[in-house]
């Protein structure tokens, strides 16, 4: 809602950070934490390393390694489960986006004592969860400062989106540190979605002064540091720019809104398994070039930030100059020409368009599309993207 703005009460965003966890941990009164990470040996590792750093604030854990990609209902309900079993009272997420958005759901089973399907929508709990700490090591979900959760159904494949206030983390970790050993194709990902959460939040219909400063700030950082990150993965000062330019977006998507590119991602990884931030970058030309009338002085400002825009000329030739700007920087990054070379299938685009159609992350989109605008933002993203 326009006018009311959430975020973590505490954000920590410094290299070595993560060595404060116990701390805070203590300062929300947590004697027995329950820690969600991914279910790979990774996963584990982060897990066992947050375990560490509590027992030196005397804090016991329970390790729950079990937050697959795209978390689904039965994780949720798994890690519920296991939370109430151990009697912990404080939950600890360390990962991405689906270790996250896994303990968020996690955090509101626990507390009212339903199935996690019944939160789809906006502000559906009655009460708080337990008390929760987000440490981030992509740089890209946004996830770690925002009131989102989405959860696959495991029956339909359907993505629950969740909006809620209450899921909102007490306190986030952002870590430069954690980033180090990401591979260049996460790297690639995570950036990418948090470089969309930015775009779609700078035109988003929510959007506001405090979210366009945001945003403008996040495209400009993420447009600069994004590649020096996928060069050179142990480039410290390049990991740390990109740990603030994913948490303004953050802030500025969950106080704005998202838009199209998010609407139509969700069902293509649903449906077929593949990275969030893979398909927002295959989708994000086509959306913009969607969405560009409406928008005319908003995307003007997304070419100045990322240093496209020519100050002489006007908004409209300025904001034509994203679209080019955008392919430059996927291109530069390594993704696929299309969702086509993903192997999406043109048969399912039928399928994929009314599931889109019903996402309520497009509700803030600045143009209104029906089922037919979808589907042909989805037959243009089959191809390369083209230059208008």
């Amino acid at each position: 809602m326009p006018g009311s703005y959430h975020i973590p009460t505490t954000n920590l965003i410094e290299p070595g950070c993560i060595n404060k966890t116990g701390e805070w941990a203590a300062i929300l009164g947590g004697k027995k934490a329950f820690i969600v990470s991914s279910l790979d040996q990774y996963g584990k590792k982060q897990g066992e390393m947050v375990q560490a750093i509590l027992l030196k604030s005397n804090i016991n854990s329970i390790l729950f390694a079990g937050a697959g990609p795209n978390p689904s209902d039965g994780m949720v309900m798994e890690g519920a489960s296991e939370y109430k079993s151990n009697k912990c009272d404080l939950i600890i997420a360390i990962g991405g986006g689906s270790a996250i958005d896994c303990a968020k759901g996690i955090g509101l089973v626990v507390s009212h004592d339903r199935h996690i399907s019944e939160f789809e929508g906006i502000n559906k709990s009655q009460k708080p969860i337990p008390h929760f700490i987000a440490i981030n090591t992509t740089s890209g979900t946004g996830s770690e400062v925002s009131s989102i959760a989405v959860i696959t159904n495991s029956t339909t494949e359907k993505k629950i989106t969740i909006v809620d206030w209450r899921i909102t983390p007490d306190v986030s970790i952002n870590d430069a540190e954690l980033a180090l050993s990401m591979p260049k194709s996460l790297t690639a990902a995570s950036g990418i979605d948090a470089f969309s959460h930015a775009i779609e939040a700078m035109v988003a219909n929510n959007s506001t002064p405090i979210t366009d400063a945001l945003s403008f700030e996040a495209i400009q950082i993420i447009t600069e540091w994004l590649p020096l990150a996928f060069d050179d993965g142990k480039n410290l000062q390049a990991r740390s720019e990109m740990c603030h330019g994913s948490f303004l977006a953050g802030i500025a998507f969950n106080n704005s809104g998202l838009g199209l590119v998010h609407a139509l991602s969700h069902p293509v990884t649903s449906m077929y398994g593949y990275t969030h931030g893979v398909v927002n970058a295959i989708l994000l030309p086509a959306v913009i070039k969607f969405n560009i009338n409406s928008s005319i002085q908003k995307y003007s400002r997304v070419a100045t930030a990322m240093n496209a825009g020519i100050p002489w000329h006007s908004d409209y030739e300025n904001a034509k100059k994203v679209i080019p700007a955008v392919i430059k920087l996927i291109k530069r990054l390594g993704f696929p020409n299309g969702l086509k070379e993903l192997g999406v299938k043109e048969d399912d685009i039928a399928a994929l368009s009314i599931l889109a159609e019903k996402e309520i992350v497009g509700l803030t989109n600045p143009k209104k599309a029906n089922i037919s605008n979808i589907t042909q933002l989805y037959h243009e993203s089959l191809s390369p993207p083209k230059i208008f």
